[in-house]
């Protein structure tokens, strides 16, 4: 169960769920275990029966309806990306489900909580890789947007926005490494405007000097060369 902070592993093992948690992006997904996990505190409104711990889509819809009914009941502050992450099995949303629920359960708080609240991507692994293992866009897309999500997302137009907002992401930490690292892609770095003009004047002056000394050195030696005219054709007859 690695990823959970150490109070809410230890919250997790006293419940006694029914299936031990190894996996958090796959045992939390299909909301079978959450269900259990407000059972153990609403068990008039929660009744075990009606949900299956199945791994299809529809299963997994089906639980998640109605414990989106039970969260609306009792309005409790659950954002809608921390569920659909959880059913989609995007990195660190059953983590970040579980530990509010933690809170909102035990009225304790986890003091990582709201790092990264929301963004459930694979950005934070990529950081730690070097330049030339990282993703490409279209990796990144596949990393970061499930097959499950387009399938219960007909809508292309939602995909599409998901699918440009992956791509400006990898777009920005692109640039932001040949910002840190110009050299590795042929860069040079440039404080400013003027800097560049100044150089570019330095590089023509540097040259003119250059081409002035080459002149004047007696060691260098000049051929003439006779370039015959062509010959005009009379064109009147």
């Amino acid at each position: 169960m690695s990823g959970f902070a150490r109070e809410v592993l230890k919250w997790i093992q006293s419940l006694d769920l029914t299936y031990s948690v190894k996996n958090p992006r796959r045992d939390f997904s299909n909301g079978y275990l959450v269900a259990e996990i407000f059972s153990w505190y609403f068990p008039q409104d929660i009744q075990m029966h009606s949900y299956v711990n199945g791994t299809s889509i529809e299963r997994k819809l089906g639980n998640w309806q109605q414990l989106e009914r039970f969260i609306q009941k009792y309005q409790f502050p659950i954002p809608k990306d921390f569920i659909e992450g959880t059913i989609h099995c995007k990195p660190n949303a059953a983590v970040s489900l579980v530990e509010l629920l933690y809170t909102l359960l035990t009225n304790r708080h986890v003091r990582r909580l709201d790092q990264g609240v929301g963004e459930f991507t694979d950005s934070s692994y990529q950081s730690q890789l070097p330049m030339y293992a990282r993703s490409t866009a279209s990796q990144a897309i596949k990393n970061n947007i499930a097959l499950t999500e387009l399938t219960t997302q007909p809508d292309r137009i939602v995909c599409t926005q998901k699918a440009k907002a992956i791509v400006h992401g990898h777009a920005e930490h692109r640039r932001q490494e040949r910002h840190e690292d110009p050299e590795r892609f042929g860069l040079r770095k440039v404080k400013s405007k003027r800097n560049t003009v100044e150089t570019i004047k330095d590089e023509s002056a540097a040259a003119a000097a250059a081409a002035t000394k080459t002149k004047g050195n007696p060691a260098v030696s000049y051929r003439e060369v006779d370039v015959n005219q062509p010959s005009q054709i009379a064109t009147e007859s």
